[in-house]
């Protein structure tokens, strides 16, 4: 693909490069990620993989089965215990993305130093760092999407239709990981119009392609056919597919607030507080003359754009997650603005300077909860319990992390035997994760939208008055949003330490 192509680095080189950035980013990842049970959508993935769930209850598009199965495999390895074995999953999962792009970077490059930029610039950014330290889908997204990457780019140097199978079968095993793979799907499929048109592939070699997608997204097409089994409407079945149960409006949202573009800048400032972000630009500029072949740089070019639009009119509360494909397209233009960069230059102190500077993210992420506490820019609807917000999202290493613990193991300390606990989807998995995976406090009833203690009663119109006569009644936060209605219409509630008792009126 480079215009020097077979000069610089050799197949052992870059061979060996690959193995020396895995090793690293595992080393990386490994000293960085949690030590057991986490907040929110982390610790449903936990407790989803207890259960040996690759459905969930939150629709299709929210199930990702195939990161459920590889995590629910890796539960197994007798190496500390479940949490960990968890989250050390994902570690691996994102050590894996980080040398993928530099394999991306050297086969095309063929030069060291820029692979090595765009593998750090991924590897440190505060997002998909923060997202290897404890168990997300994201990152596995990211890992085959650079292989698809690596894949396409070796068609583009061959054109041995057996690099378009792997592509179809990785971009497969992709979409049943997350939707987010439809977005390189589209552009696969233009580039495939394309070929055809020129009678580059045949109609034999299409329906192959198409053979080998469908195995790969196998586990999802899976829960898509029991959906429709089971549900008997297709097409509530192909929205939960797409859009999950309730995210429709959030997904096809076309407009912008000045506090989401605001908000949206500042994480994309956090990912990339380094001069070597100017190297993107760069690489846009150079991305046409490094390639052989047009269409592979404009497939690159095209996939920053979608994933950035995407991310950017995305309102859900937690999109900040959602720009790591665009940070992941961008790395790989900072590692090719730094291949101009230096040829020009042809400096080593150039290049020493630019490693360096990607070394700048580690003390901004130290800094970054104080300035951000300073602002004020984190709104806060309440305080969780041993969790300080600016820490826990700014810096993004998790290592010896026991909030989580803490705030269970004082929670059930102030329960009274017997009585229920209503939690919101945030502190209702480290609770579930204490009492099912530990055994502690198995008389308490852990009750929430995301999963509940077996057996626990159904707070209705008909039950509550019951349930408020005959059982002592916790919640964790008694605040619309984080609490049943049905308990803030008949209750005042009395703080008994980190949790507060329901007291009926």
């Amino acid at each position: 693909m480079s215009k020097t192509a077979g000069k610089g680095m050799s197949t052992e080189g870059i061979r060996a490069g690959y193995i020396a950035v895995l090793v690293a980013a595992g080393v990386l990842y490994v000293i960085s990620c949690a030590p057991g049970v986490l907040w929110q959508d982390s610790g449903l993935i936990q407790y989803r993989v207890w259960h040996n769930d690759i459905e969930g209850n939150l629709g299709l598009a929210l199930a990702h089965p195939l990161f459920y199965i590889i995590a629910i495999a890796a539960k197994y390895i007798p190496l500390g215990e479940f949490g960990y074995r968890v989250n050390l999953t994902n570690a691996i999962i994102s050590a894996f993305a980080v040398a993928n792009l530099f394999l991306l970077l050297a086969l095309w490059l063929r030069n060291v130093l820029p692979a090595v930029v765009g593998a750090m610039t991924l590897a440190l950014s505060h997002t998909f760092w923060q997202h290897a330290a404890m168990p997300e889908v994201y990152n596995l997204s990211m890992a085959l999407l650079l292989l698809e990457l690596v894949i396409l780019l070796q068609y583009a140097k061959t054109e041995k239709p057996g690099w378009l199978y792997g592509l179809a079968l990785v971009n497969g095993l992709a979409i049943a990981n997350h939707m987010f793979a439809s977005i390189p799907l589209a552009c696969y499929l233009i580039l495939v119009v394309m070929l055809m048109r020129r009678r580059r592939i045949t109609g034999s070699q299409i329906l192959a392609m198409a053979f080998f997608w469908i195995l790969g997204a196998l586990p999802y097409e899976y829960l898509i056919i029991k959906d429709i089994a089971l549900r008997g409407d297709f097409r509530q079945t192909l929205s939960s597919a797409a859009f999950g149960v309730s995210y429709k409006h959030n997904v096809l949202n076309v407009s912008l607030s000045a506090r989401i573009v605001k908000e949206n800048l500042m994480w994309i400032a956090l990912n990339f507080p380094t001069p070597n972000a100017l190297l993107a630009f760069v690489g846009i500029a150079a991305i046409h003359s490094s390639c052989r072949k047009r269409w592979f740089a404009n497939i690159i070019l095209a996939l920053s754009a979608l994933f950035l639009l995407f991310a950017f009119r995305y309102t859900v509360v937690d999109r900040y997650a959602f720009f790591i494909p665009f940070y992941c397209t961008a790395s790989i233009l900072i590692g090719v603005g730094a291949a101009g960069f230096l040829t020009r230059r042809r400096s080593r102190t150039a290049g020493r300077m630019i490693l360096a500077l990607s070394l700048l993210t580690i003390p901004a992420y130290f800094i970054a909860p104080k300035v951000a506490k300073r602002l004020n820019v984190i709104t806060r609807p309440r305080n969780i319990p041993y969790r300080d917000d600016y820490v826990y999202f700014l810096r993004p290493w998790k290592t010896g992390y026991l909030g989580t613990e803490q705030f269970s193991d004082c929670a059930f300390r102030d329960a009274d035997r017997n009585a229920l606990v209503f939690a919101d989807s945030t502190t209702a998995p480290p609770l579930l994760y204490a009492q099912q995976v530990k055994g502690q406090r198995t008389d308490l009833k852990i009750i929430s939208d995301v999963g509940s203690s077996a057996d626990a009663p159904k707070l209705t119109e008909e039950t509550v008055q019951k349930i408020l006569a005959e059982r002592k009644v916790y919640v964790v936060t008694p605040t619309k949003g984080y609490c049943p209605e049905l308990l803030l219409e008949r209750c005042t509630f009395e703080q008994a330490g980190v949790i507060y008792r329901a007291i009926p009126r």
